[in-house]
C-alpha cells in the first residue's frame, strides 16, 4: 500500500504525544530532529541559526533514541 505525501509527514506533536502516552517520556522537537538526521532523513534548512559559531546544542540521551526510532517506525517515517 502506497502512502500519500500527507500521510508520510507526521507532525512532531503527534510523535511527542505517542511517546508520552506509550512510555510516559517527554521528548523535545530537537531530539526528534537529531534522530531523524542521524537516520538520514533530510530536513529543510534551519533559519533560526545561532549567532555565535560555537553555540552548544544539547544532544539526545541514548535511551530516548530507541523510543524515537520506534515512534518513527510506527508513523512510517523510517
Amino acid at each position: 500500500m502506497d502512502l500519500t505525501s500527507a500521510e508520510s509527514k507526521t507532525a512532531y506533536d503527534e510523535i511527542k504525544a505517542y511517546i508520552m502516552q506509550k512510555y510516559g517520556l517527554k521528548i523535545s522537537s530537537l531530539y526528534i530532529a537529531q534522530v531523524k538526521q542521524r537516520c538520514g532523513i533530510i530536513e529543510r534548512e534551519n533559519y533560526n541559526k545561532a549567532k555565535s559559531g560555537d553555540a552548544k546544542q544539547p544532544q539526545y540521551p541514548p535511551e530516548k533514541e530507541a523510543v524515537i526510532k520506534e515512534a518513527s517506525i510506527y508513523f512510517r517515517m523510517l
